[in-house]
């Protein structure tokens, strides 16, 4: 029998409807608690799934969560290196940050992917405010000490006054990972590693990072072999078995490390999923790899 388009809407309608309804305990659970979310990947790229991710930050602070966001930006520094005469490269995985590619890091990063980001969410309803990590003094850089890699830096210390007054106040930091040593020079630091030590500094709730990769699997040429969940020993025991390798190794990392500082939970999930980040939180299956702190398992 054919459904009729009123009966067809309703149903949609109820469908909806019993979304939300099930969403609520994790809504009650997390209102009130700091997200913080590293934007990047294939997520930022595709104008689709940047639509459904700007939607999903907005959504979080709608609902009572405090979201902080953190970008990369890779490939559109890539894009303007190369429309400037510079070849990008890499050492060990790292670009490797001569002046002239610090320049375009910074002028990308915090003039373009930054203040396209906040404008987005502030078009979808949200109130975004775009800093780097020199801004009120929130990221204090240091070399990271590779030879040969110039301007690639590490976080230092982390200050979160600016941030807290942000949150504090309704508005969605966006956080470019570009900080500058106590002389003032500038930093391209990695983007994971920004977004994981500010959640330590903050006592977030979770951190989340967006990624092209369904999460920690057991073979990484197999989707259908993720691991859902896992804890710091088990993290750091993929790592040495090898099944953690190669770009996600970082990842792992930080997610550890930052579980190690006090952050409840930290999540690697699959940004080419659209609207990853709320079914992650707000499902109880997830999509991702939950790591947690052995403390929290059970």
């Amino acid at each position: 029998m054919m459904v009729s388009e009123t009966e067809y809407i309703r149903q949609d309608a109820a469908s909806r409807v019993q979304v939300l309804s099930e969403a609520l305990p994790y809504i009650q659970q997390f209102t009130g608690r700091t997200i913080v979310v590293k934007y990047g990947g294939a997520a930022m790229k595709d104008s689709n799934l940047k639509d459904k991710v700007i939607r999903d930050i907005v959504f979080l602070s709608c609902v009572g969560l405090r979201p902080i966001v953190v970008h990369g930006g890779g490939p559109e520094i890539n894009s303007w290196l190369d429309k400037l005469g510079i070849e990008p490269q890499f050492k060990n995985g790292l670009r490797v940050t001569d002046a002239p590619t610090m320049d375009v890091v910074e002028m990308v990063l915090v003039g373009r992917v930054n203040k396209e980001i906040v404008a987005l969410i502030n078009q979808a309803g949200g109130s975004a405010v775009g800093l780097c990590g020199i801004d009120g003094n929130l990221i204090t850089a240091r070399p990271q000490g590779e030879e040969g890699i110039g301007f690639v830096g590490e976080v230092s210390s982390v200050d979160i006054k600016i941030l807290e007054t942000l949150v504090n106040n309704g508005y969605i930091p966006v956080v470019s990972s570009v900080a500058a040593d106590e002389s003032g020079q500038s930093y391209n630091i990695n983007a994971d590693t920004v977004a994981g030590e500010i959640a330590a500094a903050i006592g977030a709730e979770k951190l989340i990072l967006l990624t092209d990769t369904r999460g920690i699997l057991k073979d990484y040429k197999d989707p259908s072999t993720l691991i859902p969940r896992v804890d710091i020993q088990e993290a750091r025991e993929l790592i040495t078995t090898g099944i953690v390798s190669g770009g996600m190794i970082p990842k792992v990392n930080c997610c550890v490390r930052s579980l190690a500082q006090g952050v409840r939970a930290a999540h690697i999930v699959d940004g080419r999923i659209p609207h990853a980040l709320l079914l992650e939180i707000f499902t109880d299956i997830g999509i991702g790899t939950m790591l947690v702190g052995s403390q929290f398992t059970t």
